[in-house]
């Protein structure tokens, strides 16, 4: 009678291992819908690559109102493709969400099996366990079959080890697959963020392209007019701002810095090529480095930190300075601005982290084409000031001033860049 037992209670064990096939076919699905989204985003990803080599061969171009015109135009477009693919990876990521839950779901519903089956288990060496050998031999009416019953017994013992090391398995599977839930559910929260940025970003690009022509009433001699009033703004702006700021009293202290070469500070936008270094610069000292950054590039928190100011220099005097600005004070005694932005989407006040999403690069400010400008400082030495402009018909500019030995170079602290 235990010998049967024995044997239909590993039968049970073994079939409770099977795959399940309906989670399976629903896999292969969502698997084949995932696989032809990827397919459109790569074609999206060469037609943007098409219109931004159309944007930077317009740019090289003769400075001229039909070439400012014609490059916001391609980079509308090509921001407008941006967003489709953004919308495309947002539909990517929930359907490997989706595979994820049902993956989770179906390990947690076997890890749950295996537990029932081990119970099984135990419960049947526990009777037979209660039984005396003597009893076993008595109940016996031959020896072979005692000798069977005994190989039974030891096949179970040898399941359930079987059993018990399966579920750790499945629990170290089932632990490392809700990390990768994790790992999609903040990427699907970067996307859709970068989808508002994105959004935010067409919006402000053809209020730009209006309101360039509405000032020169698209006229070229209108346009090269403009153009020589705000280089002469510009230049003047510069130089009472370096003046302004080499007047502020600051005694650095070396012991507040993290170690030059610590990398502490990481990448700003996610292919980080440096188009202008910390350092002399057109008969002027550049205050901080620049990063090649086409229009609509998510720009990201370089550290641990808080937003102690945003703002828009344009709206005291444009083209004279940073244009739309974030400000962060990290957690490790540097300080950052990222300038020449083309929409913000962090708020005063905001704690961040390395990696977060805090605005996206642009062309605003005293830029002479679209990048990235990031000032370092030593948290000490900087503030957000309001500061009256006689350049600019005693306007009041708000944004990070800093004393000049309060500036760092940004390489000091980000990571080696890529050779490529």
């Amino acid at each position: 009678m235990h010998s049967k037992k024995i044997i239909i209670v590993i039968f049970i064990i073994l079939c409770g291992f099977t795959s399940h096939s309906l989670f399976a076919d629903t896999a292969e699905s969502v698997k084949r819908q995932i696989n032809d989204i990827n397919s459109q985003i790569e074609a999206l990803d060469r037609e943007i690559k098409q219109y931004q080599d159309k944007i930077t061969t317009t740019s090289g171009e003769a400075n001229s109102l039909a070439k400012i015109v014609a490059e916001l135009n391609l980079t509308r477009t090509k921001l407008t493709k941006e967003l489709e693919q953004t919308q495309k990876k947002i539909t990517a990521t929930n359907l490997v969400i989706k595979n994820i839950d049902e993956d989770i779901t179906d390990k947690e519903r076997t890890i749950q099996q295996s537990r029932l089956l081990l119970g099984k288990m135990f419960r049947t060496l526990d009777t037979y366990d209660n039984i005396t050998p003597l009893e076993r031999i008595l109940a016996e009416e031959d020896i072979s079959e005692m000798t069977r019953e005994y190989n039974n017994i030891i096949a179970l013992n040898e399941q359930v080890r079987v059993n018990i090391r399966e579920i750790n398995k499945q629990k170290v599977e089932l632990d490392i697959t809700k990390d990768k839930k994790e790992v999609e559910y903040k990427n699907l929260s970067e996307l859709k963020q970068t989808l508002t940025g994105k959004k935010v970003v067409i919006d402000v690009t053809k209020k730009e392209k209006d309101t360039l022509l509405s000032q020169t009433k698209n006229k070229e001699s209108e346009y090269k007019k403009l153009l020589a009033e705000r280089q002469k703004l510009k230049d003047t702006f510069e130089k009472e701002l370096d003046d302004y700021e080499a007047k502020l009293q600051f005694i650095l202290d070396p012991n507040s810095l993290p170690k030059a070469g610590s990398g502490v500070l990481s990448f700003p936008v996610k292919t980080p090529f440096m188009t202008s270094p910390f350092g002399p610069r057109w008969g002027r000292f550049h205050y901080g480095t620049d990063f090649r950054a086409p229009v609509g590039t998510p720009v990201t928190a370089m550290a641990s930190g808080t937003v102690l100011g945003t703002g828009d220099t344009d709206l005291s005097c444009k083209g004279a300075s940073f244009g739309k600005w974030v400000f962060i004070k990290y957690d490790n005694g540097l300080s950052s601005t990222y300038g020449h932005l083309s929409a913000i989407s962090s708020k005063v006040g905001q704690k961040v982290k390395a990696g977060d999403i805090v605005a996206m690069s642009g062309n605003t400010g005293s830029s002479t084409g679209p990048h990235l400008h990031v000032n370092v400082y030593a948290s000490s030495g900087v503030n957000v000031q309001n500061v009256p402009s006689k350049s600019c018909n005693g306007k009041i500019f708000t944004q990070p001033i800093a004393a000049l030995n309060a500036y760092l170079d940004p390489m000091l602290y980000l990571p080696k860049l890529p050779k490529s």
